[in-house]
């Protein structure tokens, strides 16, 4: 399988799409691509994702695996976070980067593969975690969360059923003590584990 959206550097042409949305009661523009996830729309598992947090501002997130940012930079739009944002996909960093200043959102973006970049703890990790990848990634993202979030840190994923969401709460459970499902919605599961 070429040109996934989880490589480092897509080969696929170019295809630039401009999305104007609504997400959280807020106006957001966001520039898709070919080879990037989920280019024309934001999908429907990120939009539950955003529809279930409840973030308190200035502190710090972590938007693992960003593709063209539509969670890590609304939720710092709108909440008022300190937004990191990560994704190996250097075609989905530009776009992210370029989403930053078409938003208005003052964020960090830069590349890394999970969290082999990343230094420092975040008060909030979120992620809709690239299930094509496979699960090892899916749980390298849970274990990896556990190390980079501060204490009563909380991780938050959006999963399909059908796509491992009971293997990635037993991940969770396993590796935090704890896991909840905030929400289910069309076969999407909200999981989020808090770090005690």
């Amino acid at each position: 399988m070429t040109n996934m959206y989880y490589e480092k550097n897509p080969k696929a042409d170019h295809d630039i799409h401009e999305l104007r949305v609504r997400l959280l009661d807020t106006p957001m523009t966001f520039l898709t691509d070919a080879g990037v996830f989920s280019k024309r729309m934001v999908d429907y598992g990120s939009q539950v994702l955003l529809n279930t947090l409840d973030l308190e501002p200035d502190k710090t997130l972590l938007d693992v695996g960003c593709g063209y940012g539509p969670l890590g930079l609304t939720l710092g739009k709108v909440f008022g976070v300190k937004a990191t944002l990560i994704d190996i996909n250097s075609r989905a960093l530009d776009l992210a980067r370029a989403n930053a200043e078409k938003n208005q959102v003052n964020a960090r973006i830069f590349q890394s593969n999970v969290y082999d970049d990343v230094e420092g703890n975040f008060d909030y990790i979120v992620s809709n975690p690239p299930i094509r990848a496979g699960k090892s990634v899916v749980h390298e993202i849970i274990k990896g969360a556990f190390r980079h979030l501060e204490d009563q840190g909380s991780l938050t994923i959006v999963i399909q059923k059908k796509q491992g969401a009971p293997s990635a709460k037993a991940k969770m459970e396993e590796v935090f003590g704890n896991c909840q499902i905030l929400k289910k919605d069309k076969g999407y599961y909200i999981l989020e584990s808090v770090k005690e």
